[in-house]
């Protein structure tokens, strides 16, 4: 293998590293926002909700800044496509994303009954909305995205908004929404107490069974739908020009990744056990930092499936299968992944020692007492 076929090979895996951090880092705080109606009865217990949340939201955020400066760093190509193809889908994201930090500053400055209520229900749209939007997005990618390449290279997409939300899509959407809300709510199982943990734990009894079914549903879908199959030997050290290779749409092809490599088996089934174990864990009541691992590693395993099924395709066409981005044709430079590469490995521990840092000093649960005896120095 050459050296630059070799980048791109870790830049793949790393965009999937950086999917599964977003997911899980920024995931729980979603999964927190859409239960705050159920976990929270009262004003004082939803202020706890939040507050479990509230100190660490915004360094989780970063996590969702620096997969999109990678994929533009790392992925031009894809950066272009997915961010013009999905612009309005990606503008309600934004401003579903922009409801939390107002929620959360502005929820507290008046004490009234209605004005709490609706900064509540913005909240929890700005959980619930992102979830769906991204799976959506998942679903979207693996049936093939509408857009094509001119001989200039310039790229047209040919899809609408309301096209995104086809069958399928919507289908990845709710896996998406139930995969976030367990791990919310392990996530509240860990850091509150009393009823307000024990509907944490209801909630995420139920997310976690809806999320497998949902993810055995999308999978056995995915067994009937066209997949993108390259013709001939791929050339995985040449230049980044997506028309230069030939693709063929195969009937049910997404599986053929775990037929050449059995071994590859082991993502999806680490979702839907992760997701059970977590189910299990919730239910017993003890041990929910086991939960909230075992959420963690649903997530990982349930993006890590959405992976290989498409290697080496990064972004199929629906419109035109030869515009179809893959690993060996949409990367930037050799010089440029190396760069990163570099970067990477010296400053990424960095960033994963200082996480770990920040969450060992906010250990610990958020009572109703710590809420009520700092009123102004939380949320």
């Amino acid at each position: 293998m050459s050296e630059y076929e070799v980048l791109r090979l870790i830049w793949w895996a790393v965009l999937g590293v950086l999917l599964i951090g977003i997911a899980v880092m920024d995931g729980f705080d979603l999964g927190t926002a859409m239960l705050l109606p159920w976990a929270g009865r009262t004003d004082v217990e939803r202020r706890v909700v939040i507050n479990t949340v509230g100190p660490v939201w915004e360094g989780n955020q970063v996590w969702l800044i620096l997969g999109g400066g990678a994929i533009f760093a790392a992925w031009p190509p894809l950066y272009a496509v997915a961010f013009s193809g999905f612009y309005l889908a990606m503008l309600l994201l934004l401003l579903a994303l922009i409801l939390r930090p107002v929620g959360f500053k502005f929820r507290s400055k008046l004490s009234d009954r209605r004005w709490r209520a609706v900064w509540d229900a913005a909240l929890c749209a700005g959980g619930l909305i992102p979830a769906l939007v991204f799976g959506v997005a998942f679903g979207n990618v693996v049936q093939g995205v509408p857009f094509r390449f001119d001989d200039t290279l310039r790229v047209t997409y040919e899809g609408s908004f309301f096209g995104l939300f086809n069958p399928f899509a919507l289908l990845a959407g709710v896996v998406s929404v139930a995969m976030l809300l367990l791990h919310g709510a392990a996530w509240l199982a860990c850091k509150t107490e009393g009823s307000i943990a024990a509907r944490a734990r209801q909630a995420g009894t139920v997310a976690g069974l809806v999320l497998v079914v949902t993810f055995l549903a999308a999978g056995a879908w995915v067994t009937q739908l066209p997949a993108h199959r390259l013709l001939g030997a791929a050339v995985t050290d040449g230049p980044s020009n997506p028309l230069m290779k030939q693709v063929t749409i195969v009937p049910g092809g997404l599986l053929a990744n775990y037929a050449a490599a059995p071994v590859t088996l082991v993502a999806p089934a680490l979702a839907v056990v992760a997701a059970l174990l977590s189910v299990v864990v919730l239910r017993a009541g003890r041990h929910p930092i086991v939960a909230f691992l075992c959420s963690g590693l649903a997530i990982a395993g349930v993006i890590a499936t959405a992976g290989v099924s498409l290697f080496p395709f990064l972004l199929p066409s629906s419109a035109d299968p030869v515009s179809s981005l893959t690993v060996w044709d949409a990367s930037s430079s050799r010089v440029t992944l190396l760069v990163m590469t570099v970067v990477t490995v010296l400053l990424l521990p960095v960033v994963l020692a200082y996480t770990a840092w920040v969450y060992r000093v906010l250990r610990g649960k958020v009572t109703t007492e710590s809420v009520l005896r700092d009123p102004h120095g939380v949320y």
